[in-house]
């Protein structure tokens, strides 16, 4: 069955999905050259903020904080753990039942605040003073709540 030319205009001229995607990928762009030289992505700062803002903790909660699947936390923590800024306070033989922030994750998310800072700047001028106050209004209305 062929698609109508109308359907396919439609779709490439309205579609919500791809912009949300474009946006992201452009703002998670921004972020990740700014920590490139830090050795970590704008999803591992954001996992490490939220494991200081939330304190020692299951996994499974990071991922709900940052509404994220457990493989995602699961690789991103491997490697924060490896590196020394995350440690797992309990863990079985099912695996790391908590972990929390280290001394040296905290000193690692002071090290990169200044090229945060200014992908954030960068990140603002891209979105616009309404785009801004969209994204956070937009996110507080599916569930991020940076104040857990």
């Amino acid at each position: 069955m062929l698609v109508s030319v109308s359907s396919v205009d439609e779709i490439v001229a309205d579609c919500l999905a791809v912009r949300v995607r474009l946006i992201g990928r452009a703002v998670t762009g921004l972020y990740d050259r700014a920590l490139d030289g830090h050795g970590l992505t704008i999803a591992q700062v954001n996992l490490l903020a939220a494991l200081g803002k939330v304190g020692p903790c299951p996994p499974s909660t990071l991922g709900d904080v940052l509404q994220l699947e457990r493989s995602t936390v699961s690789r991103n923590l491997n490697l924060l753990l490896r590196r020394g800024w995350v440690e797992a306070v309990s863990s079985d033989a099912k695996g790391v039942r908590e972990v929390a922030l280290t001394r040296a994750g905290r000193a690692k998310v002071e090290s990169v605040m200044p090229e945060w800072r200014r992908a954030q700047r960068e990140a603002a001028e891209l979105l616009g003073s309404p785009g801004v106050s969209a994204v956070h209004e937009i996110a507080a209305g599916i569930g991020y709540a940076p104040d857990v």
